[in-house]
């Protein structure tokens, strides 16, 4: 039968560009390396881009808006649809949040010679149009438990804009703290649910604690902990409050029943990425109250520690489900969840060690390399049947 020429032509879209982890996942692994491998020439004087930062600006903005703003995006445009029902862009749409995700990094990295306001609206520009999309499927759908997400949507942009005005350690601080409630907010769902899902499926009787009161001081102690941290970050009424935060995570996590998750590392990754969270912000208290704690452990532990190995947690749990893989990590899956812990650990090392430097990058680039070799070629073909 012949078609009529009034028929609409069905989109043909790629597989990548049909969900947001396809494009922004692979994104975050390849970033991760590229700039990583980049601070460490800058570092060692082989190379020096025209930034429009100054170097160690760079990093962490790099770090904390680049590799760490792709994996909130492929998370977000992965995980609203489901929360509200509401469709994620897809094909032309997808593939220009990506080139503003890209437009950001070329900016920030070679754009010494353009005029600042520039720069930071090619950078800004990605966060601002990300915030637009989540925010219009959390409203119109009505689901309003998920209306704080906006809020620290445009809470991470805001602290992008002050890198930009001028403010560079206040914009880290408070895109440090806005992670930080991101992952206690979102992982205090998904690591006990998936917890109890596998605990289930195993057979065991006792599953994760419900949300219950600890929780709610874990989220409250760390708002008032991250407010204090913005304003008076060398208080030592700011240490205590942090301190305390951090130790609420962690009595809130021993309800999660993570030690009977031994058995899937998809599972157990999840419980060792918050325990970094924890850890991470016990060090940044003790290293406003204690000066022999150096605040760059701290800062590595929430970022190299917590933040890293949640990216990669999530990136590969949610690129086997959402592709109709099986839920079950390999050799390989594990590999990456070992290194990126070596990493970490040699990281806060090298705090005192700076010899550890090197090893520590070298395991952190065969993390992210290991997840693309293994996810990025599901991440180009069809869902699974």
């Amino acid at each position: 039968m012949a078609v009529s020429l009034s028929e609409p032509r069905k989109e043909i879209i790629p597989p990548i560009l049909r969900d947001g982890f396809r494009v922004f996942f692979p994104l975050t692994a390849l970033y991760a390396i590229v700039a990583l491998a980049a601070w460490i020439l800058i570092l060692t004087g082989h190379v020096l881009p025209p930034l429009a930062l100054d170097p160690l600006s760079w990093h962490i903005h790099e770090m904390l808006f680049g590799t760490i703003g792709a994996a909130v995006a492929g998370f977000l445009l992965t995980a609203v649809p489901n929360w509200t029902g509401v469709p994620g862009p897809r094909g032309v749409r997808l593939a220009a949040l990506a080139g503003l995700w890209l437009a950001g990094r070329i900016a920030v990295t070679f754009g010494a010679a353009m005029p600042a306001w520039v720069v930071g609206v090619l950078d800004l520009s990605f966060l601002v149009a990300l915030g637009a999309v989540v925010g219009r499927a959390i409203v119109v759908s009505g689901n309003r438990r998920n209306l704080p997400v906006i809020a620290l949507v445009v809470a991470y942009a805001g602290a992008n804009l002050l890198y930009h005005l001028g403010w560079p350690d206040l914009g880290m601080r408070l895109g440090l703290m806005t992670v930080v409630l991101l992952i206690a907010l979102i992982g205090g769902r998904v690591v006990p649910g998936f917890t109890g899902n596998w605990i289930k499926r195993a057979g065991q009787a006792v599953g994760p604690r419900p949300f219950g009161h600890p929780d709610r001081v874990a989220l409250a102690l760390t708002l008032a902990g991250g407010l204090a941290y913005l304003a008076r970050p060398e208080h030592p009424g700011t240490g205590a409050v942090v301190l305390t935060a951090g130790l609420a995570h962690a009595i809130r996590q021993i309800g999660w029943r993570g030690h009977r998750t031994l058995g899937e590392p998809l599972v157990w990754v999840l419980h060792l990425g918050y325990l970094w969270l924890s850890a991470g912000v016990i060090l940044l208290g003790l290293s406003i109250l204690w000066p022999a704690v150096p605040s760059a452990v701290a800062l590595h532990a929430l970022t190299a520690g917590a933040m890293a190995t949640m990216i990669l947690a999530i990136m590969t749990r949610a690129t086997l489900g959402h592709s109709g893989r099986d839920l079950k990590a390999g050799p390989a899956t594990t590999a990456i969840y070992i290194l990126v812990t070596l990493a970490a650990l040699s990281r806060l090392g090298a705090g005192w060690e700076p010899v550890l430097l090197h090893p520590s990058a070298l395991a952190w680039g065969l993390a992210f390399a290991i997840y693309l070799a293994v996810y990025l070629p599901i991440c180009l073909k069809p869902r699974a049947v």
